[in-house]
C-alpha cells in the first residue's frame, strides 16, 4: 500500500509517540529483552563460525547461552548500559558497550579455559563477546536511525536553524538538534572556506562569506553560535554582522560542555551584551592578585553589592586566611555568604567566612568591627550608587558614602590596616550629581590621610565606569523591555557610557591594590565609550526583532526618549586632569588629582556631619560638598527644590 505524504507523516507521528510515550521502565525492559535475544543470537553465530555447522538445540549451545545471559545482565546493569537512552546513542554509548563486553570476556575465559565446558570450544569465550558487541552496536544505531530519521516528525512551523561553527561543538549541537521536532537544521556556517560545499552527517556546510546570501535565500529563523574557542574579537565581529539581519542569535557559552561531550540545546543562551562591548581579556597577573590577599585577613565592605560580591569571589580564589563580609542588607549578606560557600565547595577551597551585618556610616560599628577582626586588607565598596535615588535623598547618600568612608578610614588607621582600597566611579569626575560629588569627597578623604606623616596604612582608590549586569544597570532593563514587546526607553539618544564586565573590574581592582604606594587614584582602561541608543538597537536586533522608526514603521520595538534624569550627564569622564601615568599593568593607569590638606578637609567634614546628623539641612550639606568639590555643577532646578524643601 502506498501512503501519501500526509498519511505517512501521521503514521510516523503515531509510531514515534507510541514508542516515546512508554514509561521509562517499559522501554528499559524492551531493551533488556532485545539484548537477551541478541546474546543468544551471538552464541548461535559464534558456534556456527567455530564448528562450521548449525546446532540450534544442542546442549553445549544451551549451556553456553545460559551462562552468557547470566553474566551479561549484572555486568550491563553495573556498567550503566541501560541508563543510556538508545535514541540518543553515540560514541559514548558504543564505548560503554565495549567496556561491558570486555568485562564479560573475563568470566567466559575462566569458564571455557579453566573449567572446560564439554563440547564448548575455548575460542568462544572471545568470539562470542566480539559478535555480541557488533550486534548490540548495530541494534543501537538502527534504533536511533529509525527514531530520529525514519520516524522523526518535523513540524511545518519548525524553526529553521543555522549552526555557526562546524567544529566539535557545532557537530555535538547538531546531534542534539536532531532530537528536537520543532527544529529544522538548515546547515553549518564555518570560517574555514575550504569546508564550503562539504557535508557533515548529511548536513551541508557553507562558507562564512555566503552568510548574508544564505540568510536571505533559506529564510533562517535562528543562528546558533557554536564557536566557544573563538576569540572575543572574532565573536564580536560575527555578532555585529548578524545584527544587520533579522535573525535570533543564541550561543554556546564556553568549552566545558564541549570537553565533556555533553552539548545540548539547553546549553544555548542568548547573546550576552558584554560579547559586543567587551575587549579581549588580559590574563590576571597572579603575583599582583595575591600580594594583598593571599594568607591575609581581608574585609570587603558592601560585600553583597555588584562589585563587592565579585570582589569576594575573586578573593576566595586567592585563598585569604579569612574573609570578612561587611554588609548592611541582611538579604544581600545571606545571599553572598551562601554563594561563597557553594563556590568554595566547587573550588575545593576552605576559607573562614565572617558575615558581619553592620552599617559603615556608624562610627561605633566600624570601630568595633575593625578592632575585633583587625583586617590587613580592606576593599571599601559600600556606597549608594543610583544617581536618581541619591538625588532624591541627598542626606542619606552623603551619610552612607562620605561618612561611611570616613569612619572606615579612621578605624583602619587605628588598627593598622596594611592596605585600604576605595571603589570609586567615573561620576566623581566633574560631577553633575550629588552621588558623583560624594564619591569625589571620598577620594579626597583617602588622599588626605595618605599624605599625613607616619601613616602606616596604604590608602588608594580605583575609579572606573559602568559595569555590565550590576543592579540597576541599563542592560537588564532593556532585556525586560524587549521581552514585553517594548518600548525600550532611554533618557537621551546622544548619551554615552563606558562599560566593563564585573569580573574584569574586580580583578583589576585587586591588582591595582598591589601596586599602591599611598594616595594613588588608579583609573581602569574602560575601552571606548558606547552610545546607549546603539546598545538598545543591538539588543533588539539580536533578539530577532527590528527597531520601529521613521525608516521602518512596521518594525517590532520602539525606542523612546524620556529626557535626562536629574544629575545625569550625556558623557562620563575618567580623569579630572589630562596627564595619566602608565603602570606595570596595561589596563591600569595612575591619575594625578588635586587634594586637600587633612586639617582643612576635617573641618569641612565636621560641618557636613552636623548638617547630616544634627540639623538635617540638605542645602547646607550640599554647599559643604560644593566647597570641597568646586567642579561639582549641580542642576539649578534641583537646588531650587532643595531650598523649597528647607523652607
Amino acid at each position: 500500500m502506498i501512503f501519501d505524504n500526509e498519511r505517512w507523516h501521521s503514521f510516523r507521528a503515531q509510531a514515534l509517540a507510541f514508542i516515546l510515550d512508554r514509561p521509562r521502565v517499559q522501554r528499559q525492559m524492551m531493551a533488556v529483552a532485545i539484548d537477551g535475544f541478541l546474546c543468544v543470537a551471538a552464541v548461535l553465530i559464534a558456534f556456527s563460525l567455530r564448528i562450521g555447522a548449525w546446532g540450534l538445540m544442542s546442549l553445549p549451545v544451551i549451556t553456553f547461552a545460559a551462562i552468557a545471559l547470566a553474566l551479561w545482565y549484572p555486568i550491563a546493569w553495573r556498567t550503566g548500559v541501560y541508563r543510556s537512552l538508545i535514541r540518543f546513542s553515540g560514541a559514548r554509548t558504543i564505548a560503554d558497550l565495549v567496556i561491558a563486553c570486555a568485562i564479560m570476556t573475563i568470566p567466559l575465559l575462566v569458564v571455557c579455559v579453566i573449567f572446560r565446558l564439554p563440547s564448548v570450544p575455548r575460542t568462544l569465550s572471545v568470539l562470542h563477546p566480539i559478535i555480541f558487541l557488533l550486534l548490540l552496536s548495530a541494534n543501537r544505531i538502527a534504533i536511533r536511525f529509525a527514531l530520529l530519521d525514519l520516524l522523526k516528525v518535523v513540524d511545518v512551523n519548525a524553526q529553521r536553524v543555522l549552526v555557526y561553527g562546524a567544529g566539535r561543538a557545532g557537530q555535538q549541537l547538531a546531534l542534539s538538534l536532531r532530537h528536537e521536532p520543532q527544529v529544522h537544521l538548515v546547515g553549518f556556517i564555518d570560517d574555514d572556506l575550504r569546508l564550503d560545499g562539504q557535508r557533515l552527517d548529511g548536513v551541508p556546510v557553507f562558507g562564512s562569506n555566503r552568510l548574508h546570501h544564505l540568510l536571505e535565500e533559506t529564510d533562517v529563523d535562528q543562528v546558533l553560535l557554536a564557536i566557544p574557542s573563538a576569540s572575543r574579537t572574532r565573536r564580536r565581529e560575527i555578532i555585529e554582522t548578524l545584527q544587520d539581519e533579522q535573525v535570533y542569535v543564541r550561543s554556546l557559552p564556553n568549552l566545558t560542555s564541549v570537553i565533556e561531550g555533553k552539548v545540548t540545546v539547553s546549553d544555548l543562551r542568548e547573546i550576552q551584551i558584554e560579547e559586543l562591548l567587551g575587549r579581549e581579556t588580559v590574563a590576571a597577573n597572579m603575583l599582583l592578585m595575591g600580594k594583598t590577599t593571599v594568607g591575609r585577613t581581608v574585609m570587603v565592605s558592601g560585600a553583597g553589592g555588584s562589585i563587592g560580591s565579585e570582589l569576594c569571589r575573586q578573593i576566595i580564589r586567592c585563598r585569604p586566611a579569612r574573609l570578612i563580609l561587611l554588609e548592611q542588607s541582611e538579604f544581600a549578606l545571606y545571599t553572598i555568604e551562601q554563594e561563597l560557600v557553594e563556590l568554595m565547595r566547587e573550588l575545593d577551597v576552605s576559607v573562614p567566612l565572617v558575615p558581619e551585618l553592620a552599617d559603615a556610616s556608624q562610627r561605633s560599628s566600624m570601630r568595633r568591627v575593625y578592632s575585633h577582626y583587625r583586617p590587613e586588607t580592606v576593599f571599601h565598596a559600600a556606597a549608594y550608587k543610583h544617581v536618581p535615588l541619591v538625588e532624591a535623598n541627598p542626606l542619606s547618600g552623603l551619610r552612607n558614602n562620605i561618612m561611611g568612608t570616613l569612619h572606615s578610614v579612621q578605624a583602619a588607621k587605628e588598627v593598622g590596616v596594611a592596605n585600604f582600597i576605595l571603589i570609586s566611579t567615573d561620576k566623581a569626575v566633574r560631577p553633575t550629581n550629588i552621588m558623583g560629588a560624594s564619591k569625589r569627597v571620598c577620594e579626597l578623604i583617602l588622599q588626605a590621610h595618605a599624605a599625613q606623616p607616619r601613616t602606616k596604612t596604604i590608602f588608594s582608590m580605583v575609579r572606573f565606569g559602568n559595569v555590565l549586569g550590576s543592579s540597576g544597570s541599563v542592560v537588564p532593563r532593556f532585556k525586560a523591555q524587549i521581552a514585553t514587546g517594548g518600548p525600550v526607553t532611554l533618557t537621551h539618544r546622544e548619551i554615552t557610557r563606558y562599560f566593563m564586565t564585573i569580573p574584569e573590574a574586580a580583578q583589576l581592582v585587586v591588582q591595582a591594590s598591589a601596586m599602591a604606594k599611598g594616595g594613588e587614584v588608579f583609573v581602569l582602561d574602560m575601552g571606548q565609550p558606547v552610545k546607549i541608543a546603539d546598545l538598545a538597537r543591538s539588543m533588539i536586533r539580536l533578539s530577532g526583532l527590528s527597531v520601529r522608526d521613521a525608516d521602518n514603521p512596521d518594525g517590532d520595538i520602539d525606542i523612546v526618549e524620556t529626557g535626562l534624569r536629574p544629575g545625569e550627564k550625556l558623557y562620563e569622564e575618567l580623569l579630572i586632569g589630562n596627564n595619566p601615568e602608565q603602570t606595570s599593568h596595561p589596563r591600569i593607569m595612575r591619575a594625578q588629582e588635586n587634594s586637600w590638606p587633612w586639617e582643612e578637609l576635617e573641618q569641612a567634614l565636621d560641618e557636613l556631619d552636623v548638617a547630616i546628623r544634627n540639623t538635617g539641612d540638605s542645602v547646607a550639606a550640599v554647599h559643604v560638598v560644593n566647597r570641597l568639590v568646586p567642579e561639582f555643577a549641580p542642576d539649578a532646578s534641583w537646588l531650587t527644590r532643595l531650598e523649597a524643601g528647607r523652607a
